[in-house]
């Protein structure tokens, strides 16, 4: 009896390619050379401008786009791999490019047609324009659905009237992708436009005073009577509530990049600490609790990074990654406000410390478990997925 050929072994490769390496180390430079006033900045509530225009020169806002439009076309992965070394160094930084590539070059590159491509990518991915995300409101947060702001075509335009709040980067920015409500239908009533700034009725509201991201400005942004020609409007009308979850995904993996940053530079400051804990010969003294502590942080960052990793392999291949995004959000986040929060304790009164970069990765993390979907609604987004798929 014949014996059956045999099979290739699956393998699974955790390892990323020789180019993502040689990335990652190129954006880890730029980390070293141009993010070391994050404290400064923090500090002085000042948005990090020279570091944003810097990795415009680089090409780090333009990952997530085509080659054809002036993009690296690296993807999600790389965006990831990006975003963890940049929020290593400055979280306010991270959340400025991130925003810029997964929820506004990604938005026009999925959704947006040619011309509005051709017509906003040149500014975009150089940084000369930088873009914002505007979706929430005073009583639409978590229900997306409930917004109010308005949009009633007259002619060829739109007339938009509304407040959006918390817009990332609001008064920095030159392009708003911009959520309306165009038709009753809570769901299908939604529609979204790019709105620039300079359009008379465009108004930054108040810059939103905060506990962490202090070099990152969160703006309202006032709509009065803003007339948008009618070929700003992305995709079709009544589509706006399927582009927001789509984009959220990918915002999603974004801020759990940012969270891996922040975790990771949580646990270098417990690792520097601990080691320095030696006797007289030079060995160890750290206690045990301690070092439990730091091998379990640790441990899930090493687990939580590849959940990332799969959900953004998931996106670059086009398959849909809400649940896995939403794991990868939900897992990240908590780390990171776990590592810091040991950070701040086991370096005793020196993380509590204004001095320490511990106290300022404490309040950086805060706000990772509540944008983009809080902690809750990430749990909801998992479950509800995994029970329909079941």
């Amino acid at each position: 009896m014949a014996t059956p050929a045999a099979r290739a072994p699956q393998v699974v490769d955790f390892a990323l390619s020789p180019e993502l390496q040689q990335f990652r180390a190129t954006v880890r430079e730029f980390a070293r050379q141009h993010l070391g006033a994050a404290a400064a900045c923090d500090a002085e509530v000042r948005f990090p401008r020279e570091a944003v225009q810097a990795a415009g020169r680089l090409g780090l806002l333009r990952v997530t786009v085509a080659r054809e439009y002036g993009g690296t076309a690296l993807g999600n992965l790389a965006h990831c791999v990006m975003l963890e070394e940049i929020n290593a160094v400055c979280p306010s930084t991270g959340v400025t490019v991130s925003v810029h590539n997964s929820l506004v070059n990604s938005t026009l590159g999925k959704w947006g047609n040619e011309a509005q491509r051709r017509r906003w990518y040149p500014k975009l991915l150089t940084g000369e324009w930088l873009g914002a995300y505007c979706l929430s409101e005073a009583v639409s947060g978590s229900d997306a659905a409930a917004l109010r702001c308005e949009a009633r075509r007259e002619g060829d335009h739109y007339v938009l009237d509304g407040a959006k709040l918390w817009i990332t980067t609001g008064n920095e920015a030159r392009l708003f992708v911009v959520f309306a409500r165009t038709g009753a239908d809570r769901v299908k009533g939604i529609s979204a436009f790019c709105v620039e700034k300079d359009l008379p009725g465009v108004a930054v509201g108040k810059k939103e005073r905060k506990l962490g991201l202090r070099a990152s400005p969160t703006t309202e942004l006032v709509l009065e009577n803003v007339r948008v020609p009618a070929d700003c409007l992305i995709a079709q009308e009544g589509q706006g509530f399927t582009i927001a979850l789509d984009m959220l995904d990918g915002g999603r993996l974004g801020i759990a990049s940012q969270s891996l940053g922040i975790a990771r530079s949580a646990i270098d400051l417990i690792r520097a600490h601990l080691a320095a804990q030696v006797d007289g010969k030079g060995r160890p003294t750290a206690t045990q609790p301690d070092q439990w502590t730091f091998a379990d942080l640790a441990a899930d960052l090493e687990a939580y990074r590849l959940l990332v990793w799969r959900a953004a392999l998931l996106r670059d291949a086009g398959q849909r990654c809400s649940t896995e995004s939403a794991m990868a959000k939900l897992c990240a986040s908590r780390l990171a406000n776990r590592a810091a929060r040991a950070a701040v304790s086991l370096l005793g009164p020196l993380g509590a410390s204004g001095t320490s970069a511990a106290e300022r990765l404490l309040r950086d993390a805060r706000v990772t478990e509540i944008y983009e979907g809080a902690t809750d609604i990430q749990r909801l987004v998992v479950a509800r997925g995994l029970l329909t798929s079941a």
